[in-house]
């Protein structure tokens, strides 16, 4: 480097450790990411960091480990608003008797855009990055996206009922396709299919789905295999159990995001594999609603893409990715027997590179790589609750906690600095959330 001029750059974030994911594993200590334009154009030791780069700024965190952010792969944020309306019930339950109702009461421009926005504010408190959406008013959902700078892939739902985004099946159709054309090109915000789960969706609707993602490269997000229950209704229906009835329909490829999967068979798992279905584990809402244990393990094994979500937050309670993929990598050694199965590494990794892959974004997140869109979060890990720290990787995934997240950016711009939001109005937020408290409440009187 001797008597070349420093290359500018617009951000140099030193950390104490890095996490870049990929390799798996690997923690380098003492380095530097280099950002411009948005895009990580380098990533090296701290010293030739700051002989090699002028940069506008420069962000210094010794004692914390600078990832990927995390990559929530299913969720749906506007339900952030119905945060304990309906605890404590089985799945269908809680849709039929609570969920449902409220929502046809409430469901609009105005609940979806305040729902999301106050997702946005406890994703990025908490180093979650980019989300992938599953709600109504997707036209709603990504232009809140967009306005806040974070990343998603917003859902265009299809559901076999009338709902207040469309009325009828065509409607549903037309529909995505207007909100598709509005996004398709933009580099924030992309879209998919979310046709609701098989027991509400046709086989005609499934077929124009799987037409229309292949014809414009989108991915198909779905809940599947979510309960036994869900599985023996289709038996009882089609003759065949939600996994055979999506394949018989064209569906099951590397496209299709399959959330849940609890009740699988070894050669379900092993149809995952050949076809490149990437799997949403979902360990806390699951368990929440009883719903059964997605043997995450004998995935792994079998060489599937694990990616983890929170689920909603009715029924989660929270967007806590760092919480879900503690409990993700524990409860997978239960369901497993075994010790090892879902190691810290593996966990992290489908946190985040592996909710990218799953989304069709691994090309641009989920990892700390030159060429990729510079989404990162700092997690302070001085503080006594993280101490000693003997492995960077496990106290990641064992023992810290989302308010250890210090700062986050997306496509290299601020969002959370030194625990303080980028233009969001935290107190705004909270009046907000509580007039929505007072209206559900009078719904349900």
């Amino acid at each position: 480097m001797t008597g070349q001029a420093p290359q500018p750059c617009d951000l140099l974030i030193e950390a104490g450790w890095v996490v870049p994911v990929e390799p798996r594993g690997v923690v380098l200590q003492d380095h530097a990411v280099a950002v411009s334009g948005g895009v990580i154009v380098a990533l090296l030791p701290i010293a030739e960091a700051r002989a090699r780069f002028d940069a506008k700024e420069t962000v210094s965190r010794p004692d914390a480990a600078l990832m990927p952010g995390l990559v929530n792969a299913h969720t749906h944020n506007p339900m952030t608003l119905l945060r304990g309306v309906a605890d404590d019930l089985p799945l269908m339950e809680w849709l039929n008797g609570h969920i449902w109702p409220i929502e046809a009461a409430v469901i609009g421009p105005e609940f979806v855009a305040d729902g999301v926005t106050l997702a946005i504010a406890e994703m990025l408190r908490g180093g979650t990055t980019c989300a992938n959406e599953n709600y109504f008013f997707p036209d709603v959902q990504a232009a809140t996206y967009k306005r806040h700078g974070f990343r998603a892939r917003v859902g265009l739902p299809v559901i076999d009922f009338p709902t207040a985004w469309a009325a009828s099946d065509d409607e549903y159709f037309d529909r995505a396709s207007e909100v598709f054309d509005q996004w398709r090109d933009d580099p924030l915000v992309s879209t998919a299919f979310v046709p609701h789960a098989p027991y509400t969706v046709s086989d005609t609707s499934f077929e124009r789905i799987r037409m229309l993602a292949d014809q414009l490269d989108v991915p198909v997000h779905l809940h599947t295999h979510e309960t036994r229950h869900e599985v023996e209704e289709s038996l009882q229906k089609y003759g065949q159990r939600p996994l055979a009835r999506l394949d018989r329909l064209g569906l099951v490829n590397d496209r299709l995001i399959a959330v849940h999967m609890t009740d699988v068979t070894d050669a379900e798992i092993e149809l995952c594999a050949q076809r490149g279905v990437s799997v949403v584990h979902c360990p806390e809402s699951n368990l929440k609603l009883a719903s059964g244990f997605c043997p995450v393990g004998r995935f792994e094994q079998a060489g599937v893409n694990i990616a983890i979500g929170t689920d909603g937050a009715a029924s989660n309670n929270d967007l806590d990715m760092f919480g879900e993929t503690r409990t993700a990598a524990q409860l997978a050694k239960a369901v497993a027997g075994d010790a090892a199965a879902f190691s810290a590494a593996s966990a992290l990794r489908a946190a985040t590179l592996g909710g990218a892959k799953a989304m069709g974004l691994d090309h641009a997140i989920g990892s700390i790589e030159i060429g990729k869109q510079a989404d990162l979060a700092c997690v302070d890990l001085a503080q006594l609750e993280t101490q000693p720290l003997h492995s960077v990787v496990s106290q990641l995934v064992y023992a810290t906690g989302r308010h250890q997240v210090s700062d986050v950016w997306i496509g290299g711009l601020a969002r959370l600095r030194e625990r303080v939001l980028v233009d969001i109005d935290a107190a705004a937020l909270v009046a907000n959330a509580r007039q929505w408290r007072q209206r559900i409440a009078a719904i349900r009187a």
